[in-house]
């Protein structure tokens, strides 16, 4: 069983564009780059008050976040269009209703003029408010339309202050748009509270959090992000995994969406030749308010229904995603001319919801297949039977046959040193 990492972290695109049931050409393949729409960032940075505090390399977090700011906007690749909207920087009052609608767009969401975004973010004074969800509300109208990626950066040193509009439920509404958006979120100061907030806006477009307490970590952390949007996305292909093996769809290597609806289960269909390996991984997402403890289950069958191998995976609510994988390896045939093996994928999960909490539809769900070469190179484990355990029975019996041996030399030696004496 393994867990593919590189995979688990594409989630976000993947979760974010299946809770809006979006439908994929009937000829696309699993897998394939989107078009040529240009990849879209917007930097939300917070400019309250609490901005003004000193603790960071010295001075401002203000000024931290623009020298971060100034030198991201040199170092943005060409091909990314990229904007910035504030929060909290322009109303100063105590109006609670007026301060919860303080988020504006400094610089528009399209090709940079890096002299034109430096001197907007010059001005810019810690003023206000910590109107988190409504700016975010705002950022995902900023990125709206097209087919590339797009991502909002959120840069933040403290807590929302406009409840009971929950930042993290306005995540999970974006990510219901399905317009394939993903907010990675920093925060400047270590706070268990902020970090929890951010940690799930973050987690509910499958971004990342980061806290960071320096100027050259917020820099480079924002820059890795950017340069990430430019990175070419990848389209999943929606399917319908059937309610049994001998009904489920027969699918390629790709990535491909579903629904997983609770208490049922979703089969799938992979041919798997003579001297190839499958490996295959499940997400799924709680785009909704899930009770804590649930699992994933994810089983391959043979096409009589005997269990070949499985991962499973248990969570208890501190992430909105659960991932498992496994992997088979195919042993060569006795002739070049053995068919393949049908081999079922079984996707069951445990998720449940409380009373009044809407079931369907189900739960997003990302399936990852890769049918590749089997192992052969020295350096994987399992060209040398490290998983079988007659290999390492036979390692253990050697080795404990040299050490008896060694040992009764040595005791023999020290009984006649002994007589001698």
């Amino acid at each position: 069983m393994i867990t593919r990492t590189r995979l688990a972290a594409g989630t976000c695109a993947l979760l974010a564009a299946l809770a809006a049931g979006l439908a994929f050409p009937a000829g696309a393949v699993a897998g394939e780059p989107t078009g040529e729409d240009a990849p879209k960032v917007d930097l939300v940075l917070d400019v309250s008050g609490s901005m003004r505090t000193r603790d960071i390399d010295g001075g401002t977090r203000m000024a931290a976040a623009k020298q971060a700011f100034n030198e991201v906007l040199d170092a943005t690749p060409e091909e990314v269009e990229l904007g910035i909207r504030t929060l909290g920087a322009d109303y100063p009052g105590d109006d609670r209703r007026t301060g919860c609608k303080d988020t504006a767009q400094l610089y528009p969401v399209g090709p940079l003029d890096r002299t034109e975004a430096k001197t907007a973010v010059a001005t810019l004074a810690p003023t206000g408010w910590t109107p988190i969800g409504p700016a975010l509300l705002k950022a995902a109208d900023d990125l709206d339309g097209g087919a590339g990626s797009k991502r909002i950066v959120l840069i933040s040193d403290g807590e929302d202050t406009c409840a009971p509009l929950d930042p993290c439920e306005v995540a999970r509404e974006i990510a219901a748009k399905g317009i394939g958006l993903t907010i990675d979120t920093l925060g400047l100061v270590p706070n268990a509270k902020m970090r929890q907030q951010l940690s799930c806006i973050a987690e509910a477009t499958g971004g990342t959090y980061t806290s960071v307490e320096h100027t050259d970590e917020l820099t480079e952390k924002v820059n890795q992000l950017v340069d990430r949007a430019a990175d070419p996305v990848v389209t999943p292909v929606a399917t319908r995994g059937a309610d049994s093996c001998a009904k489920a769809p027969t699918l390629k290597s790709g990535l491909y969406t579903d629904r997983a609806e609770f208490g049922a289960q979703r089969w799938y269909r992979v041919d798997v030749a003579p001297g190839r390996e499958l490996r295959a991984s499940v997400s799924v997402g709680a785009d909704r308010a899930v009770n804590p403890s649930h699992g994933v289950l994810l089983r391959a069958v043979t096409a009589h229904g005997r269990e070949i191998v499985r991962g499973e995976a248990a969570g208890d609510g501190r992430t909105d995603v659960l991932s498992t994988g496994l992997r088979y390896p195919k042993a060569e045939g006795g002739s070049d001319e053995e068919p393949a093996e049908a081999v079922c994928l079984q996707v069951t999960h445990s998720f449940s919801v409380a009373s009044g909490v809407k079931t369907t539809p189900g739960l997003p769900l990302e399936l990852t297949v890769d049918v590749v070469d089997g192992p052969s190179d020295a350096d994987d484990v399992a060209s040398f039977g490290l998983g079988r355990g007659w290999w390492l029975l036979g390692v253990l019996v050697l080795v404990g046959f040299l050490a008896g041996l060694l040992w009764g030399w040595l005791s023999r030696w020290r009984f006649a040193v002994w007589r001698t004496n």
